[in-house]
């Protein structure tokens, strides 16, 4: 059975672009086409897609309002088409929080020479989004933990996400207190959004967040995001910990990579790391996570319930790399008692 697609975009370009892509894949079908939410609305009824990809500006109605309806009246995955611009990656993170399973950037690039490369992501993510728990339970988030000894006296704390990480790891950091353990994050996300995510998490958090720039010492109340396009990884020189960033090949597929940077803690002395791998297709972080646990650290995964998408935590849980597997909202608590 093909995945039932509907695209809705005032850009006819945009419209035509993607009715390319989706006839061009043979499990993939396009149910329709909608310039505006209330063509939409319609289409949504007639024929119930299975994924949606929605513009965030559009005339009359914006994509953020009828995302907010459709989550509340007939959840389906939905993918946010975003542009390049702080304005948009605003409003990407707000429609993530709002319920979308992912976003892409709208091609910036020539249509014609580019769509090879464009095609593959959009099929990938379409794909992906198909098989999201778009009716999760949703968790209000705990309030922040007062840090008295976190498991094994932890000084790192090193987190890995894709699909669903930006809301998961947000709820999860609200539950970390500001004397928390110094934090490494590598999310998948492509450049142009990360400095935005990390505003966005300093700004909700206790914490003080930043997009890793390499060679900042990582200290207590501080997490560092590994940027798009760039491996976050970690040094140890003295005492200290250190952000470092690698430009090296894709790693599973990714860059940044969650397996690179779990890879480069599992050589540090374990009492002092602790990794977390949330919601995320694929198996980027696994094979990291395992080094890290056979040598002793503690590692928790993201339980299936609370996941948009199991297949990171899957992947760690089904290796055998995983000290505990709890859902989203009691993972701070384990980590701080």
């Amino acid at each position: 059975m093909k995945i039932k697609v509907l695209v809705v975009d005032d850009s006819a370009l945009i419209r035509s672009l993607m009715t390319e892509i989706i006839n061009k894949s043979h499990d993939i079908e396009l149910v329709g086409t909608a310039k505006d939410a209330f063509v939409a609305r319609d289409l949504v009824n007639k024929f119930a897609p299975d994924v949606i990809t929605l513009d965030i500006e559009m005339p009359k109605v914006d994509g953020l309002t009828f995302l907010s309806r459709l989550m509340k009246a007939r959840p389906t995955p939905v993918i946010m088409m975003s542009t390049l611009t702080q304005e948009g990656a605003d409003a990407t993170f707000k429609s993530l929080e709002l319920g979308a399973v992912d976003f892409i950037a709208k091609p910036s690039f020539d249509v014609v020479n580019g769509i090879n490369q464009y095609s593959e992501l959009i099929v990938d993510k379409i794909k992906t989004a198909y098989q999201a728990n778009v009716r999760r339970k949703r968790h209000h988030p705990k309030p922040a933990a007062n840090l008295v000894n976190s498991k094994k006296a932890t000084k790192i704390i090193a987190i890995g996400a894709s699909t669903g990480g930006t809301e998961a790891i947000r709820e999860l950091l609200e539950g970390f207190p500001e004397n928390s353990p110094g934090i490494v994050i590598t999310q998948h996300l492509p450049s142009g959004f990360t400095q935005s995510y990390a505003n966005r998490l300093n700004k909700l958090t206790k914490l003080s967040v930043f997009e890793a720039r390499g060679g900042e010492v990582i200290q207590p109340g501080m997490a560092f995001l590994a940027p798009g396009g760039k491996h976050l990884t970690v040094i140890k020189s003295g005492g200290n910990y250190i952000t470092q960033l690698d430009d090296s090949e894709k790693v599973c597929g990714h860059k940044p990579s969650v397996d690179l940077m779990f890879n480069s803690l599992a050589e540090f002395g374990m009492d002092n790391i602790m990794a977390i791998l949330l919601t995320g297709m694929g198996k980027d972080g696994a094979q990291g996570m395992k080094k890290i646990y056979k040598n002793g650290g503690y590692t928790i995964a993201q339980n299936e319930e609370t996941c948009v998408v199991f297949g990171m935590p899957r992947e760690a849980i089904k290796i055998q790399a995983v000290s505990s597997v709890l859902p989203l909202e009691d993972i701070s608590n384990a980590v701080f008692n």
